[in-house]
């Protein structure tokens, strides 16, 4: 079922939620440029399993409202406990992909983790997605200043570009028209500035000081978007987690290597 909660400033969130009556839920964050249904093959398997799933899409992409405005971490984040509340949710699994997992881990920090019982990170975009001068681990700014120059020129174009380092495995020539257009769903406005929004972040690294819950993190030792560095990071500043390395995955762990990643969470759900 599919339907619209008032997130801040009242934009209006979109949410696919499945299997309502399930006893355990799982909440998914996307990445970027996406939307919910990059999770489409961990519904097809958690569904079955019964689970239920909470998609939501971010503000300015997928079906959600498109506002000019709030690509903000914390307004992200805020959006994520509108949902929250308006459906009550207790004991869920919080499960964040790139710019998603950013999101998941100011939703932590900043919400107290409010319901979570377990977090998931894969190829999370923390605790940051480029280079500083404390920080050497991150893609160099001039990639993401090149991705809001192309995102404004020709974004088309650029998210030609991003499918190609998004995947390690190859896929087929419709899978990957139908991911292109996942991205042209979004606003050329979200787009560039959530890119902004990893140039301007900078306050991850205390966030995951902060989470006490136990958390997985998976991450594909090819990944080209957030290299796997990152992944160690995480591991060193959130104290209850647990690192599993994808060997034959970039970023899309959830897609390179589906199999293994519907496996890996429901173990590590069901612990």
């Amino acid at each position: 079922m599919g339907y619209y909660i008032k997130g801040d400033s009242n934009v209006k969130i979109y949410v696919e939620d499945l299997n309502e009556k399930a006893d355990k839920t799982i909440v998914f964050l996307h990445g970027w440029p996406g939307s919910h249904d990059l999770f489409e093959y961990q519904y097809d398997y958690l569904v079955d399993k019964g689970y239920r799933c909470i998609g939501i899409d971010q503000r300015g992409f997928g079906s959600s409202d498109r506002p000019v405005c709030g690509y903000d971490y914390d307004t992200l984040s805020d959006d994520v406990k509108a949902v929250v509340d308006a459906l009550c949710l207790d004991n869920f699994v919080l499960l964040g992909h790139s710019t998603g997992g950013a999101i998941a881990i100011r939703y932590m920090a900043r919400h107290k983790g409010k319901g979570v019982d377990k977090l998931i990170l894969c190829g999370a975009a923390a605790p940051s997605l480029i280079k500083r001068s404390y920080f050497p681990y991150g893609i160099s700014r001039e990639t993401v200043e090149e991705i809001i120059e192309g995102t404004y020129s020709d974004r088309p174009k650029m998210l030609r570009n991003f499918g190609d380092m998004f995947f390690y495995k190859k896929v087929s020539k419709p899978f990957m028209e139908w991911f292109f257009q996942l991205g042209l769903q979004a606003a050329g406005w979200s787009t560039a500035k959530i890119a902004q929004t990893w140039l301007d972040e900078e306050s991850l690294f205390d966030d995951m000081k902060k989470i006490k819950v136990e958390t997985l993190i998976i991450h594909g030792i090819h990944d080209k978007v957030c290299l796997f560095p990152l992944a160690e990071e995480q591991k060193k500043l959130i104290k209850n987690s647990k690192l599993v390395k994808f060997f034959n995955s970039g970023h899309a762990t959830f897609y390179d290597e589906r199999d293994k990643f519907n496996k890996e969470i429901t173990k590590f759900i069901d612990e």
